[in-house]
């Protein structure tokens, strides 16, 4: 096996994460045989794919394990960049048309039953969504919690996880291209959202990236598996949390306004669309209620 091969053996073998991978993308491959996917959306869905499996399961995991800037390279990838490319897709139509019509049907019940009306909620509350994917950042870069994580796979997996399914969450709504409602985000907060979100993740990064105090020390107990200093492995995490995590998001929000002004141009930041005014002679537009 040649020694770039070796870089794709897993760290940690995960058959879940395996499975998880399978499903998704046999539901995207048998949905775009139902459903017209342009090139775009397909190289933006296996772009964000292949890059968020890169990072969640080769030995990229063993550098990330032993050194903090890698781990905060994994972390923009995971909770960031892999899935606003995959969300940017729009996958959530292809995918449900490449289930089986049993599956469809029930997962259609299922949404209108009370839990699944409460599901649906709590996967599309823009304040819940919002707030789990900036604590789900912070969180994990407590020191003593990122200390433990660290050691514990099974810990360390579910912190893995919880970015990527923050990360998703979040994008589905920034990224929504319809007036609100259906949509759960007004298109003028998804412009907004990025900010808001961007800020504490900002200023972690900087208080990390100008720090001379070592907050990690388990990268020692573990091994750093480079040769760099624990004040400039902190320092350069802090600045990849700080700069292309913010690039990310800014990107994002210039998706989100150009969203807005192309609603804005077809009168559609209402209620819903509102039809054009026959051509040739004035209307009187009139005001509900």
């Amino acid at each position: 096996m040649t020694d770039w091969l070796l870089w794709l053996v897993p760290w940690e073998f995960s058959p879940t994460l395996l499975a998880a991978f399978a499903v998704s993308i046999a539901l995207f491959v048998r949905g775009a045989r139902h459903q017209r996917v342009g090139t775009a959306r397909h190289a933006l869905f296996w772009t964000g794919m292949v890059i968020l499996y890169l990072s969640m399961h080769t030995r990229l995991d063993y550098y990330a394990e032993r050194m903090f800037f890698i781990h905060r390279a994994q972390h923009v990838v995971l909770h960031h960049l892999a899935p606003l490319l995959i969300m940017a897709a729009y996958p959530g139509s292809v995918m449900r048309a490449g289930m089986p019509l049993a599956w469809r049907s029930a997962l259609h019940r299922f949404r209108r039953t009370g839990p699944g009306q409460a599901v649906t909620w709590l996967l599309t509350n823009p304040f819940l969504v919002g707030l789990a994917f900036v604590l789900l950042v912070l969180v994990w870069l407590v020191p003593g919690i990122q200390f433990y994580a660290m050691l514990d796979w099974q810990l360390y997996r579910l912190m893995n996880w919880s970015v990527v399914i923050s990360g998703i969450l979040y994008w589905n709504l920034l990224l929504d291209r319809r007036p609100s409602p259906p949509a759960a985000l007004s298109p003028g907060m998804r412009v907004l959202s990025p900010i808001i979100t961007m800020t504490p993740q900002i200023i972690a990064g900087a208080v990390l990236t100008f720090s001379e105090r070592d907050f990690y020390p388990v990268y020692d107990v573990c091994g750093r598996a480079l040769n760099f200093t624990a004040q400039f492995d902190q320092n350069l995490g802090g600045l990849i949390l700080w700069i292309p995590a913010g690039v990310i998001e800014a990107i994002g929000g210039v998706v989100a306004l150009r969203t807005l002004m192309r609603l804005s141009e077809r009168g559609r930041l209402g209620k819903g669309k509102t039809a054009a005014p026959p051509q040739g002679r004035a209307t009187q537009v009139q005001t509900p209620g």
